[in-house]
């Protein structure tokens, strides 16, 4: 499958392709809040909940058999370091909200995972092709460390936006904050506006 490219997102924020005080790399180094959790496909369920027209509860292959494309993506992390050209593999946020009927009164998006980690982005940014729940990394299934099964990747966020080893997305009628929000990060985490951290 041909990739998309979607590395000229810096242009839509006014900045170049490199955000200011990233250092590019092409290690993929490993961060998370905690261990990898373990996962089993057979009991495996992503669900999509809330402000929608019809909640829904996929198993592995539901979830995969979804409409799918590749694209070619930077990736930004808050601790200073990117690595451009990723070909990730999955579905994209639209296909999710429209297979849910997301409600005229939802303005906001918690992304849920498997080891208790949570994030949240305003709808309205979520609501770009670029937003995609991923499962694959340049031709590979997505490795354990990096967030697989499955995790979002945020092109135009750093990417404590993108949920590792994702679960569910739940639309919500009023903002709240997720787990590094809570603690001080920004939310918006704007990589061009160097937001790193909250300013309440």
């Amino acid at each position: 499958m041909v990739a998309k490219d979607a590395t000229a997102i810096h242009e839509e924020f006014g900045g170049d392709r490199l955000p200011p005080g990233q250092r590019r790399t092409d290690r993929f180094p490993v961060l998370s809040k905690s261990g990898t959790p373990r996962w089993n496909a057979e009991t495996w369920r992503f669900t999509a909940t809330g402000a929608v027209e019809d909640e829904r509860s996929l198993s592995w292959s539901e979830f995969t058999d979804l409409p799918r494309e590749t694209q070619r993506q930077d990736f930004h992390c808050v601790t200073g370091w990117s690595r451009f050209d990723n070909e990730f593999a999955g579905v994209t946020f639209p296909t999710i909200a429209e297979e849910a009927g997301v409600g005229e009164d939802a303005v906001h998006v918690v992304f849920r995972s498997l080891d208790g980690y949570s994030t949240d982005l305003p709808l309205e940014e979520c609501m770009r092709e670029e937003v995609l729940f991923t499962w694959e990394l340049d031709g590979q299934p997505l490795p354990s460390d990096h967030g697989g099964p499955l995790r979002v990747v945020t092109p135009h966020k750093y990417a404590y936006k993108g949920a590792k080893w994702v679960t569910s997305v739940e639309f919500l009628t009023e903002p709240k904050r997720g787990y590094w929000e809570r603690r001080g990060y920004s939310d918006s985490a704007n990589p061009w506006r160097e937001e790193r951290y909250s300013t309440w």
